[in-house]
């Protein structure tokens, strides 16, 4: 075997490796979980990210990118990735549930960036490219609530408003009326209306001028949501909040408490 040929089994391997874990990954661990030289593994990680196949944290751990149809980062996003990951590792070690980033694209898609699983036993998790309703999501409907009127409008209008559970809201001006309410609360709920036993609390992000750039969300069991409905939901928006202060906002912190 030639030393090409070694080289790409080895970021094969690596792939593989950093596809199943759920945390972000030092060198040394991965040096000793694969068995790689240390320079040799150096050397691949740093292609990977310079690439933007990989991304690191503010601590050098090394994490994968998964986003939709394998693309990587875009410039913007990769930033924004590494300053909010040690918030929603907070988070979710605070509340115990699954914590997810996402922004949204120019047709009002969903794309998720990172997530955080929880580590209970029956928890929420999904595939970071499954597909996802806007109008009945948490993260959806708190980027639909904070785009521009003529994006609103414009999703409301060419997108087929389907019952996914008997929860789900179709109707198009109590949609409205929800994405005003979530702009007036700060935050979104989904109660059961994608999946059924499942709810989402998403807050916003903002940059340094106070534009909404993403979603926090914290996916969990309903019947966990029920239990602590008030402490999540402050829990969500603090975090969110902390996570625009790091990016530069300056703006008021309008979180109850």
């Amino acid at each position: 075997m030639n030393s090409e040929v070694k080289s790409a089994g080895r970021i094969l391997d690596l792939l593989e490796y950093l596809s199943r874990r759920q945390e972000p990954v030092t060198l040394s661990r991965i040096v000793h979980d694969l068995g790689f030289p240390k320079s040799s593994a150096h050397a691949l990680l740093q292609t990977l990210a310079a690439r933007g196949h990989l991304a690191q944290d503010a601590a050098g751990r090394y994490v994968l990118v998964e986003t939709s149809h394998g693309f990587p980062f875009r410039q913007h996003e990769e930033p924004l990735v590494v300053t909010a990951w040690p918030f929603m590792e907070a988070l979710r070690d605070r509340s115990g549930e699954t914590v997810l980033l996402s922004t949204m694209n120019a047709y009002s898609e969903v794309r998720r960036l990172a997530k955080c699983v929880s580590n209970q036993a029956i928890r929420y998790d999904v595939n970071m490219d499954a597909a996802i309703a806007s109008y009945c999501t948490a993260t959806g409907r708190l980027l639909l609530a904070h785009a521009h009127p003529d994006v609103r409008e414009d999703y409301l209008s060419r997108v087929q408003l389907l019952t996914y559970t008997r929860y789900t809201v179709t109707d198009p001006q109590r949609l409205r009326s929800l994405l005003e309410k979530i702009r007036h609360d700060g935050y979104a709920l989904n109660d059961q209306e994608f999946v059924t036993g499942s709810t989402g609390i998403a807050a916003p992000i903002r940059d340094r001028l106070g534009n909404v750039i993403a979603a926090l969300n914290l996916g969990t069991l309903t019947s966990r949501f029920l239990e602590r409905r008030e402490l999540l939901i402050l829990m969500v928006r603090s975090a969110a909040h902390e996570i625009s202060r790091a990016l530069g906002y300056q703006g008021k912190k309008n979180v109850p408490g």
